[in-house]
């Protein structure tokens, strides 16, 4: 289900809707190859486990939401695009964005210089832009851009072709920034985020790559959540032994197949067309016929859902939300 439902037994991370990283995507600007846009979903409008509607607030407020970006091939982090939101009053949200460079970056520091302060969320249909210098910043709910037959995922693949997010909602995080800003090659991107509500920052859930890390992850879902990119070849045993169970590999073929998977980060060159797994992922690549093909083997190579149709042409390229 691409990240969604990335807590234990298809529930959210410390049961908080707002904290579960949905999906991730970074295209260039259409109509300028001098920027990028970077998004981060998170928070479903409808849990799966327990099923029906989550909360009406965006974003939490004890919470950090992080895009991580490496710059030089390590897998860790050297710049962090990092928001923070205000506490909802009268139905009203506000987030600060901040740019985090070097060891910072890595850590769990609610630091970094400002770029935006004070941007509205958006909690209707109407996107609420800010703009500041070379970037535009967009926080709210938007319509699902993520595609899939859900149920049939977990009908032992027999899919129907029914869309499960084709009604659903998601609060969206996107960012509009110059490619200088993101190095001067290939970067490694993937998002994360934090909780504080206990006084201190713990990581709750990451990833890059869509669908794995909850198919593939099993019973090390919490720890996966909790670890770095960098750390991620101790989980190519646990990631092997799913790839074995649900797609019939061999053991050596199985830890073949799981190294290619990660570290779990996407590899975007902004310089190039987007096109997911190559180069970024784009609101429309079809990122779930290619996961069940490598979770298959190839015995299963699509669910009959496609793009939807809602989307925007203009930043934030999003749709509205069907439920405003």
């Amino acid at each position: 289900m691409s990240h969604h439902y990335s807590g234990p037994d298809f529930g959210f991370p410390h049961g908080d809707a707002r904290l579960d990283i949905t999906d991730l995507y970074a295209f260039p600007k259409p109509g300028d190859a001098s920027k990028s846009i970077l998004i981060m979903n998170v928070h479903p409008s409808s849990g799966f486990n327990p099923p029906g509607p989550t909360t009406a607030e965006p974003f939490a407020t004890e919470a950090l939401y992080e895009l991580m970006i490496d710059t030089n091939g390590d897998a860790i982090a050297d710049i962090a695009y990092q928001v923070r939101f205000s506490p909802s009053t009268d139905g009203v949200q506000t987030a600060t964005l901040r740019r985090v460079e070097g060891a910072h970056a890595v850590g769990t520091l609610d630091a970094g210089q400002a770029i935006v302060e004070g941007a509205p969320v958006s909690m209707g249909r109407e996107a609420r832009v800010t703009q500041v210098g070379e970037y535009r910043f967009f926080a709210g709910w938007r319509s699902e851009p993520f595609f899939f037959d859900v149920r049939g995922a977990l009908n032992n693949l027999q899919f129907t072709g029914n869309d499960f997010f084709a009604d659903q909602d998601v609060c969206s995080i996107a960012l509009e920034v110059p490619n200088s800003d993101l190095g001067p090659k290939e970067v490694g991107l993937w998002a994360r985020t934090l909780d504080g509500g206990d006084g201190s920052w713990v990581q709750v859930d990451r990833g890059g790559r869509p669908a794995q890390a909850v198919f593939l992850t099993g019973e090390e879902i919490g720890a996966y959540s909790a670890a770095a990119p960098a750390d991620d070849a101790r989980f190519i045993a646990v990631f092997a032994h799913s790839l074995e169970h649900a797609g019939g590999y061999t053991p050596e073929e199985a830890r073949r197949v799981a190294g290619t998977l990660l570290p779990d980060l996407v590899l975007f060159d902004p310089t190039r067309p987007a096109s997911f797994p190559k180069n970024g992922r784009t609101l429309t690549d079809d990122v779930q016929d290619y996961f069940l093909s490598i979770l298959t083997n190839g015995k299963v190579t699509q669910d009959g859902v496609g793009p939807h149709h809602d989307l925007l042409t203009e930043f934030p390229y999003l749709g509205p939300p069907h439920k405003a």
